[in-house]
């Protein structure tokens, strides 16, 4: 189990994402060969993978924005190019077929989805919604597609001649299959109301080019045939390109070269270091006055509280796997304890839930005296708090309130409110560690560090961390905002007000941002045609990964974001002292904008490209302590 998507994300790191994706293919083909060489060809047991999620994160409210790898259209196409061409492979066959969802423009509410309709714009279904999808198709080759479930500017998405048909397939060239999302084809009658009949939603379907129906609606095509409203070459289009799948997947071929992968090929020590290393790069600290790193020298005495703090629901976040090797954070920090010598004291602290501070005593959260006496006799406390799957999550599989998975505010539960007020009256180092997969405001504590759901071994990465083993390096994939407020209303899904393009606001943290245990200096900008050149060195006293990170604006287009966006990125590990010449490479559209019509066209003559930290914009700089590098490009 590694990290949740958005921690993947947090990690800015490519190389990592596509060995994560080839190792996630080696275990599938290991449990797939297990599983048929016994006879047993169930659901959940196949080759065809159902990710990555690369729909835009557009508002911190949606539910499943953890599933994604954030807010801004580069970083979800480059890292869901790698992890497609990790876990398809380049072989002979494919190790296991990844799938892009959802086409397209889905971002909650979760309440809605089922007759929801996403009005959007060309410029910004063209420059924010469809361009992971594109790369995804052009660059990844992915296998296959699954469309979303709401409308499209009035079309079905599993149903839209538009996406599937002329945007997918004939601009885009792509020739894998598609796949509804579970049931959504059944919504077009039963809730989109665009067609009358189960037959009616099957053909309209089929005939926009969804070869494959996740629920039971395509048990009507033979009725949909025999009442004229498809053909039979209709049936074998779609036919033909999932028994291609199958082909390049080699079920059809005894000697594919991923049928001998045995079952112990998964579990391995090497994938479980995979996964720490993982866990230990998507970690992001926000927030420290000089409490971290933890001394095992000045702190005897550690006490640990949090409804969050034993539960492998903070782990894994949703649509996950069971592993064997989970490591809880109170897990990881005992052990790392017991090695130093170093007591522990542990309490629940309070429930994980509750919608108002006056309906606290309705719940579990008679604890809170109990986590104030441990931290009372502790030299410092770390308080684990946050949500899980079943605070935000998928509708139908998870409920948040009464928003069916969404969120109502950037606030933590009411009750992790309160005993965070308690702990930080008793005086104490607090360090405030949020297991979450979405933006939120959590004003308390000395140190904040967002451990978002980082997997099997979550709680060994979080020891090694707070205790300085190792530097965190995590950057934040979404602005975190200081409120709802500040963001327009959530189902308006134009992009104005919105992600750190477009937002005017001040943010509580910026997009990209992260503090580490060392500082970085930055120098030399050389901004090229095709990527910029930066020095980059360690000024401190810590062995640390910097993530450095290039934004570009033009500066003369009419149709460019309000503020610079990112070209690229690059994660750079360095001594104490060392220093670095890095290239960036630009992405291709860096160096263009979209017009009013949907058009991607040239943005220049000129244009600023930046080097930074973090997103450049006066915030920070306030949190970074210095300013972006900055230079004209002429092109």
């Amino acid at each position: 189990m590694f990290p949740q998507a958005i921690g993947l994300a947090a990690m800015f790191d490519e190389d990592l994402q596509e060995k994560i994706a080839r190792c996630i293919s080696t275990e599938a083909r290991a449990k797939y060969n297990a599983s048929v060489a016994r006879g047993d060809r169930d659901i959940y047991k196949g080759l065809t993978f159902w990710s990555p999620n690369i729909n835009i994160f557009r508002d911190p409210r949606w539910g499943r924005g953890h599933e994604t790898y954030g807010e801004d259209p580069v970083l979800t196409s480059r890292l869901g190019v790698r992890f497609i061409k990790g876990l398809q492979g380049d072989g002979e066959y494919m190790r296991a077929a990844a799938c892009a969802k959802h086409f397209a423009v889905h971002s909650g509410p979760e309440k809605l989805r089922h007759q929801f309709d996403a009005r959007v714009s060309p410029k910004d279904m063209n420059e924010t919604y469809l361009p992971a999808f594109e790369d995804a198709v052009k660059l990844g080759r992915v296998e296959a597609v699954m469309g979303a479930y709401n409308r499209v500017n009035g079309e079905p998405a599993c149903g839209s001649d538009t996406l599937l048909h002329q945007t997918l397939r004939e601009k885009w060239g792509f020739d894998g299959h598609v796949t509804s999302d579970c049931w959504a084809i059944a919504d077009f009658h039963a809730h989109h109301h665009v067609t009358s009949t189960a037959p009616q939603s099957a053909a309209m379907a089929i005939k926009a080019g969804c070869d494959l129906n996740c629920g039971n609606t395509y048990l009507n095509l033979l009725i949909a045939l025999q009442e004229g409203l498809i053909t039979e070459d209709d049936i074998t289009r779609s036919c033909e390109r999932l028994f291609t799948t199958r082909f390049m997947l080699g079920l059809f071929d005894k000697t594919c070269e991923y049928d001998q992968i045995p079952f112990t090929a998964c579990d391995t020590d090497e994938n479980d270091a995979l996964a720490q290393k993982a866990a230990e790069e998507s970690m992001t600290l926000l927030k420290n006055d000089g409490v971290l790193p933890l001394s095992p020298d000045a702190v005897r005495t550690l006490a640990v509280v949090g409804p969050n703090a034993d539960t492998d629901l903070a782990l894994i976040g949703n649509y996950h796997g069971t592993s064997s090797r989970s490591t809880t954070f109170l897990a990881g920090l005992r052990a790392f304890c017991r090695e130093k010598g170093i007591r522990l004291l542990y309490s629940e602290g309070c429930g994980k839930t509750a919608d108002k501070l006056e309906n606290c005593s309705l719940i579990p959260d008679d604890r809170v005296s109990e986590a104030v006496s441990c931290a009372l006799a502790a030299d410092a406390v770390v308080a684990v708090v946050g949500l899980d799957e079943f605070l935000e999550g998928e509708e139908g599989d998870a409920s948040n309130y009464t928003n069916s998975g969404d969120k109502i505010d950037l606030n933590l539960p009411a009750s992790q409110r309160r005993m965070l007020d308690a702990l930080e009256k008793t005086g104490k180092p607090l360090v405030t560690v949020i297991a979450a997969g979405s933006a939120l405001s959590v004003p308390q504590g000395n140190a904040q560090l967002v451990a978002w759901y980082p997997g099997q071994a979550g709680g060994r990465a979080l020891a090694r961390i707070l205790f300085g083993q190792v530097s965190p390096s995590g950057r934040l994939p979404v602005t975190f905002y200081q409120s709802i407020d500040d963001l327009p209303e959530f189902t308006d899904y134009d992009m104005k007000g919105r992600t750190y393009r477009y937002f005017e606001g001040t943010p509580l943290y910026p997009f990209g941002f992260g503090l580490s245990y060392t500082r970085f200096e930055l120098s030399d900008l050389a901004a090229g045609k095709d990527a910029a050149f930066v020095t980059v060195k360690n000024a401190g006293d810590m062995a640390a990964d910097a993530v450095v990170q290039v934004y570009i604006r033009s500066n003369e287009s009419p149709f460019a974001p309000v503020h610079p966006a990112l070209a690229g990125f690059a994660r750079v590990n360095l001594a104490p002292g060392e220093e670095k010449r890095v290239r960036i490479d630009y992405h291709h559209t860096a160096l263009t904008v979209v017009n009013d019509q949907g058009e991607r066209v040239s943005g220049g003559p000129t244009f600023s490209v930046y080097a930074s930290l973090t997103q450049p914009d006066p915030r920070s700089t306030e949190l970074t302590g210095q300013a972006p590098l900055a230079a004209t490009l002429t092109v």
